[in-house]
């Protein structure tokens, strides 16, 4: 018995003492307010904002809603590029804005589109999105059939990205003059869309056949008659007018109904719109008009409302 008593105080001395402290920490959970997350993808660092609304109460689960950044932004200028603290803060959702990869402030999002060495050792977003959401939940109380994207230009291309390769955990998604840059879309299930698109946008054409050669992207109607088709959608739309008369810019909604599930594909065309955030003041003038007679913000969070994980 001296022997084994002896044998187990040497093993426990090896192998030392188990105390509270060797579990990780639970990160502190986040208050209503601005923060800023950090996550590791293998060796690189990557960021997200995070945009807790004032109500936001911690014992109730909460609706999330990313907000993914054009070309040559970052998470920050989406902030005020789209406005949507100001909307959070009225409807109760937490906002996200993560952001992309790239030099400085100017990043992008790997949603595809790209040929040759410009398609070469881009990030794994999809992976990114996906972690980031793992990591939001461990700070805030997340509803989590209630997740969203929306997303401007680069950061729409990446929203229907993420409906076709992380449709288990996006409900719906709200593209803004971005269009579809995968060469093949295969959701597990119907995501419903809300896409936003001026006429006259020159960055990313309403028509693809204006688009840079060094781009490979889908025009918007095809975009549309793509997800109309994957979600099962009727053919054709339900066709309103938004605008009236007497307003600057006319605006047409187009209501693929009738999908699977419930789900729909809403197209809203803004006449000789730019390529800007409807209901937003665009930071410069060749990005082109921006209508004010509606809102964007108001519209995909009317539409997010409708649409949740069964």
């Amino acid at each position: 018995m001296k022997h084994l008593v002896t044998a187990l105080f040497i093993a426990g001395f090896i192998a030392g003492p188990t105390y509270a402290q060797d579990t990780p920490k639970q990160p502190d959970p986040l208050g209503p307010g601005d923060h800023t997350r950090t996550l590791m993808m293998g060796e690189q660092k990557r960021t997200y904002l995070v945009h807790i609304p004032k109500g936001y109460d911690p014992k109730k689960a909460a609706p999330v809603v990313l907000a993914l950044h054009g070309a040559a932004m970052n998470g920050s200028m989406m902030v005020w590029f789209s406005g949507l603290n100001k909307t959070s803060d009225a409807a109760g959702f937490i906002v996200v804005y993560p952001s992309g990869t790239g030099t400085g402030p100017f990043l992008t999002w790997n949603a595809g589109g790209f040929k040759g060495k410009m398609a070469e050792g881009k990030a794994d977003d999809v992976a990114f999105i996906g972690k980031l959401l793992d990591d939001l939940g461990s700070v805030a109380k997340v509803d989590e059939k209630r997740v969203y994207a929306c997303g401007m230009s680069n950061g729409g291309m990446m929203c229907y990205r993420l409906a076709a390769e992380l449709s288990d955990r996006i409900a719906a998604i709200a593209p803004v003059a971005g269009t579809i840059a995968i060469d093949e879309s295969k959701p597990k299930r119907p995501v419903p869309v809300i896409h936003f698109h001026g006429t006259k946008d020159t960055f990313v054409p309403f028509e693809m056949a204006k688009a840079p050669s060094f781009m490979k992207l889908k025009g918007v109607e095809d975009s549309i008659q793509i997800w109309v088709k994957l979600n099962g959608c009727d053919e054709k739309p339900k066709t309103d007018t938004l605008s009236k008369d007497g307003d600057e810019m006319k605006v047409t909604r187009k209501i693929y109904a009738g999908g699977k599930d419930g789900s729909e594909v809403v197209l809203i065309v803004i006449e000789d719109g730019g390529h800007t955030w409807p209901g937003m003041t665009p930071p410069a003038g060749f990005m082109g008009k921006s209508a004010k007679n509606v809102s964007a913000n108001d519209m995909m969070w009317e539409f997010f409302q409708k649409h949740k994980l069964k």
